[in-house]
């Protein structure tokens, strides 16, 4: 999995919207590596059910085992429903020991079709390492 600067290639888990090649792209740009794959997991929730359990299901279904979630190079793209994402950062901090670094899409201005490009990778552990000085 390393690249040749000695630094592992990105997986992306994308929660959300499909990804194209240029915002695939944009994230190596940002993120100084390669984008090795993107695992695409649905996101749909089952409003009158529990949102816990549908949620550690979506991780289950990975089928990372113990060490690879500790040790993956992973980066999130959340799902847009906000206490999905919520929940899911509370089960990947468990499951990581971390928040993770997760991405952030907006739309291009004035783009028709309706466009959306990587605005930035918002690293969520240094942003937690951060507020704790405020304490």
């Amino acid at each position: 999995m390393p690249t040749e600067k000695g630094r592992p290639d990105l997986e992306i888990i994308n929660f959300a919207h499909p990804l194209t090649r240029v915002n695939l792209e944009e994230v190596a740009r940002l993120a100084g590596h390669k984008v090795e794959r993107v695992i695409e997991v649905p996101s749909q929730i089952d409003p009158q059910k529990p949102l816990e359990p549908q949620i550690e299901a979506w991780l289950e279904g990975l089928g990372f085992t113990a060490q690879e979630w500790q040790t993956r190079p992973l980066l999130v793209n959340l799902p847009s429903l906000s206490y999905s994402a919520a929940v899911l950062l509370a089960q990947l901090h468990g499951r990581t020991g971390y928040f993770p670094a997760i991405l952030r899409l907006r739309q291009v201005r004035d783009s028709l079709p309706v466009r959306f490009e990587v605005a930035e990778i918002l690293n969520l552990q240094a942003i937690r390492e951060r507020a704790r000085r405020r304490r």
